[in-house]
């Protein structure tokens, strides 16, 4: 545990007993800062419009065609949308239950897996930070931004006009987030509204659709024969549960943020987030999807690439001016989407940052000039500029989604198994039972098969380099924390500092085994 994650004193036990749960309670990690200089300006609305922020993005206007052109049959079609709210909502059990552990720590899964995997020391929180960093990006949601906001205006989707209109969208979110969080959070709380509102408006609309009060003939017929031309290739399946998972993905941002909730049971407020924020998505996602199903072909919905929400009101509309609602309501969706990514993200770098395993701590974990987290708000606008001016217009959409979820699949299952050994850990240091602990689940990842994937170039370079990312931070690992100080003649320990504005950060130092006895230890990352 981090030192001050609990008051609680172990239970009189042997002495062998008690050298076990001394080093039990010896595990790595940042402090608990119970003074956040990040303040507490998260409530029970805020969070849950913080997850509404970040899954009601561009996942459920955009998925449609790539995940019909992956299952190819309605059926199909459907059943992916029903069982990735299913797997958010073991996610968010899994979240609840570690929250509870740590309830004065930002970060999420950053915390969870410093905790749970303790030996070798330092290993797994090191593969995470690094992967964490490089990939701590938030363009896709820019890319279909830029996409939708050239419609909307009538102009050319182009390699040129994608990428610059992507740019300054992240550009200017990230400034509002850098500025203030409290305002940030209610920008936030404002376009999450108005998403709700615009999905509700398609909803109605596919209703009275299939009510034949439109010209839409026959809005029945794309629902007969469902499972005809049904692809059961495992790359396609794979590929699609994690569309469908990903356009889900968001009802744990406030996790993110839970050391900055303002109640005396921070985790209780997250927890009730997530299930009011998943529930409504649920519901709003389902019947969204009857909308297009009942209005556009489904061949035309393979097609449509990430304009499925365009194609849907065009049927509907026409050609007039009403076409262009939808690509407000996306352009909308997804700026407030940036703003919460960029909020809960940047706590989780913080997180790493206060672990000591990024260089100079203090410089990353600062909270000024405006009590925001500001060098991880301007790293990943940085990096996500970088990667929008990378990567081919045309591929960047499907690529930027697939690299960022295979890594991060590894370590979804890494902290779930890794409650187990928690649970047994809080038991030896004689800590009462979980009142959010869950039930136990399994987590299987299905591999991709080979052949060919939704991006113009070999479709397994998504996984060959998310699986690249894995192994350079293992290998950063080696060299830095297990070879280095061999050769060198010391260890690495943590030491606590306390900054200015009430940061608290463990930092990593050398130790030399020859100057044990000297007061003074050298950085090691700073």
């Amino acid at each position: 545990m981090a030192r001050d994650d609990y008051v609680e004193s172990p239970p009189e036990s042997p002495i062998d007993e008690a050298e076990e749960v001394a080093e039990l309670a010896a595990v790595p990690g940042a402090p608990v800062e119970r003074h956040n200089p990040l303040g507490h300006n998260v409530t029970l609305l805020s969070a849950i419009n913080l997850n509404f922020g970040q899954i009601l993005g561009h996942g459920i206007f955009s998925m449609g065609g790539a995940v019909l052109a992956s299952v190819g049959s309605v059926g199909l079609y459907f059943t992916a949308w029903i069982l990735a709210p299913l797997l958010a909502y073991v996610g968010l059990m899994v979240y609840s239950e570690l929250s509870s552990y740590f309830p004065l720590r930002s970060g999420g899964s950053v915390v969870y897996l410093e905790q749970q995997y303790p030996r070798p020391k330092f290993f797994v929180p090191i593969v995470f930070a690094v992967t964490s960093t490089l990939l701590a990006y938030h363009a896709v949601t820019a890319i279909v931004f830029a996409q939708y906001w050239l419609v909307a205006f009538s102009l050319p989707i182009t390699s040129t006009s994608q990428t610059v209109v992507a740019i300054i969208g992240t550009t200017v979110t990230s400034a509002i987030a850098l500025a203030s969080t409290k305002w940030s959070l209610r920008i936030v709380n404002v376009f999450s509204i108005f998403k709700v509102l615009s999905l509700i408006f398609v909803v109605i609309t596919g209703i009275v659709v299939l009510l034949g009060l439109t010209h839409i003939k026959d809005p029945w017929t794309h629902f007969q024969h469902p499972w005809a031309n049904s692809n059961w290739d495992l790359n396609g399946l794979a590929n699609t549960l994690i569309k469908t998972n990903t356009a889900v993905a968001g009802w744990h941002n406030a996790f993110f943020v839970l050391g900055e909730v303002r109640s005396h049971d921070p985790v209780r407020v997250v927890s009730r987030a997530g299930y009011i924020s998943l529930s409504i998505t649920i519901v709003l996602y389902l019947l969204t999807n009857v909308a297009y199903i009942a209005v556009v072909p489904p061949e035309e919905i393979k097609a449509s690439g990430q304009l499925v929400g365009a194609l849907f009101f065009k049927h509907v509309f026409g050609e007039s001016a009403a076409a262009k609602i939808l690509p407000i309501m996306v352009t909308a969706s997804c700026f407030g989407n940036m703003i919460a990514v960029v909020v809960g993200s940047a706590r989780v770098l913080r997180e790493i940052a206060r672990q000591g395993l990024l260089p100079w701590p203090a410089f990353w974990s600062t909270s000024h000039p405006f009590g925001t987290p500001s060098v991880p708000i301007i790293f990943k606008w940085f990096l996500s500029v970088l990667v929008i001016l990378l990567l081919p217009a045309k591929d960047a959409f499907n690529f930027l989604l697939d690299l960022a979820s295979y890594p991060f699949l590894v370590f979804g299952a890494a902290f779930t198994f890794g409650i187990w050994p928690l649970r047994e850990r809080m038991k030896k240091m004689g800590l009462p039972k979980c009142k959010y602990e869950m039930w136990d689940v399994f987590i299987v990842l299905v591999p991709p098969e080979d052949g060919q994937g939704d991006v113009s170039f070999w479709y397994g370079t998504y996984c060959v380099v998310g699986m690249g990312v894995l192994l350079f931070s293992a290998l950063f690992y080696y060299v830095y924390i297990v070879y280095l100080p061999k050769r060198g003649g010391y260890e690495i320990v943590e030491e606590i500092e306390d900054l200015p504005d009430g940061a608290r950060n463990a930092r990593l130092v050398r130790r030399y085994k020859a100057q044990e006895a000297s007061t003074e230890n050298e950085p090691l990352l700073s």
